[in-house]
This record gives structure tokens, C-alpha cells and sequence, in this order.
């Protein structure tokens, strides 16, 4: 039996049995601490509800609602949160997520607009045709996650772990991914002409070893003291982009123009297929 209090109170509304609660209201109740592994809230309202530390292991929310809902170090290992709607256009109503688990999660076609996963884990989570607008991944691990047709735009991937990360076709227009781990990320396309998109991000002192970058759009993308070494940036759009005192070595610039490029302190000698203007070539 789950415990019902409402928020603010001690007071014990109701008990009731977690086999019922798929579709019901618990918009603003407190369920901290509770025990939901396999329960079946799929539909369930849960708006600015109490979910401190409950075990939603295996939990099916599909089409759930946990508008401004706190989720705080709750272990939602291997739930289904697709179609999920956590997130609001004001951040204050997004749901929190810190330091939770999310592990194996499906988190796909979720709403995610402003919700914060700050140092929560989300390894090989799913979040395919994810909305993760303006939300917040500050220090998370998100390796192995597949993420692809997601709208990241303006997120915060500030010291963020996406080693491995499937990320194609995304969108990450003015994303904050300053010293994230992007080594070895797919940040290609799965469509013949499709791309990924990164414009104006800021990049600064990322880790984009091995990363998949072909066909990308990143103008006016921060690039600043990245690790860009083995990178495949073939054909990609990088009109504007700042790519100083990085380090490109073995990087595959084949087809990119870099004529607007800034490539202050970046030895480019030591890149492939780099087709740097001539009277950029003594710049140091």
C-alpha cells in the first residue's frame, strides 16, 4: 500500500494500492520514499507532486504528467517515460531531476522544456524526438544515450559526460557544452543530406576526440582549446567558427571551408584534408 499526504502535511489522505494508480490525479501529494518499482502510472497526473527519492524502477509513466514534479534522487532505472510531459516554458514549473537515476530510461517524444537533470545518470537512456529545450544536463552522465531528432537547443551541457552519445540529427543551436566529454559522440546523420546542427554553441575546452561530425552545421560555433583530435568534420558548415589554440591533430576538415575560420594557435599542419587559405598558413 502507497501512502497519500498532502504537501505541507504529515497528514495521511489516503492508502492506497499502487496496482491503481494508472490514470488517477496526485497532482501535489507527497510520495517521497515511496516503493513504485513496476507500477503501472502510465497516464497518471502528478504535477508538482513530492517524488523525493521513490523507486520508480521499471515504472510505466508513459503520457504521464509530472509538471514541476521533484524527483530528486529517484531511481527511475528502466522506466517508460515516453510521451512523458516534465517540462514547462517557465523553468520554475519544470520537474527536478538531481542526481537521480535514469539509467536505461525511455524518455522518448518526452516534453522536456526546462527540466533539470543536474548530475543525474542517464547512461544509455533513450530520448529519441525528445523537446529538451533549455534543459539543464550540468555534470550529468549521458554516455551511451540515444538521443537522436532531439531539440536541445539553448540546453546546458556544462562538464557533461556524452562519451559514446548517438546523437544524430539533433539540434543544439546556442547549447552551453563548455568541457563536456563528446569523445567518440555520433553527431552525423542517419538520411542522405540530413545533418546535425550546433550553431553558435559554446564548445569551449570540449572533448570531441573520435566524435562524428560529418555534414554538421556549426557556424559561429566556440570551439576554443577543444580536443578535436580524430574528429570527422567532413563537409561541415563552419562559417564563423572559432577553432583557436585547439588541438586538430588527425581531425578531418575534407570539404570545409575555412576561410572565415578563427584558427589562431591551432596547428592545422597537423590535420587531414585541411584547405587552409594561404595567407592563413603563418598564423600562429
Amino acid at each position: 500500500m502507497i501512502e497519500i499526504k498532502k504537501i505541507g502535511t504529515n497528514e495521511v489522505l489516503a492508502k492506497i494500492d499502487a496496482d491503481t494508480l494508472a490514470g488517477a490525479d496526485l497532482s501535489e501529494m507527497r510520495l517521497e520514499d515511496a516503493d513504485l518499482e513496476n507500477a503501472d502510472l502510465s497516464g497518471t497526473k502528478l504535477d508538482f507532486a513530492d517524488l523525493n527519492r521513490v523507486n520508480l524502477k521499471n515504472a510505466n509513466l508513459q503520457h504521464a504528467s509530472l509538471i514541476g514534479a521533484h524527483l530528486n534522487d529517484a531511481d527511475l532505472t528502466g522506466a517508460d517515460l515516453s510521451y512523458a510531459e516534465m517540462g514547462s516554458d517557465t523553468q520554475a514549473h519544470a520537474a527536478m531531476l538531481l542526481n537521480s537515476k535514469l539509467i536505461h530510461t525511455n524518455l522518448s517524444h518526452a516534453y522536456l522544456h526546462w527540466v533539470d537533470f543536474r548530475e543525474a545518470d542517464l547512461s544509455k537512456a533513450v530520448m529519441n524526438r525528445a523537446d529538451v529545450r533549455h534543459a539543464i544536463f550540468y555534470r550529468a552522465n549521458l554516455t551511451k544515450v540515444i538521443a537522436n531528432d532531439c531539440l536541445f537547443i539553448r540546453a546546458n551541457f556544462r562538464e557533461a559526460d556524452l562519451n559514446h552519445a548517438d546523437l544524430r540529427d539533433c539540434h543544439f543551436n546556442d547549447a552551453n557544452m563548455i568541457k563536456a566529454n563528446l569523445s567518440f559522440a555520433n553527431l552525423s546523420s542517419k538520411h542522405e543530406n540530413g545533418f546535425s546542427v550546433i550553431n553558435k554553441a559554446n564548445m569551449e575546452r570540449v572533448n570531441l576526440s573520435h566524435a562524428e561530425m560529418n555534414n554538421i552545421f556549426a557556424r559561429s560555433v566556440n570551439l576554443h582549446q577543444a580536443n578535436l583530435t580524430h574528429a570527422n568534420l567532413k563537409d561541415a558548415v563552419m562559417a564563423g567558427a572559432i577553432i583557436s589554440h585547439a588541438n586538430v591533430s588527425d581531425a578531418d576538415f575534407k570539404g570545409v571551408e575555412l576561410e572565415t575560420v578563427t584558427m589562431m594557435s591551432s596547428n592545422f599542419s597537423n590535420a587531414l584534408n585541411a584547405d587552409v587559405p594561404g595567407y592563413k598558413k603563418n598564423i600562429r
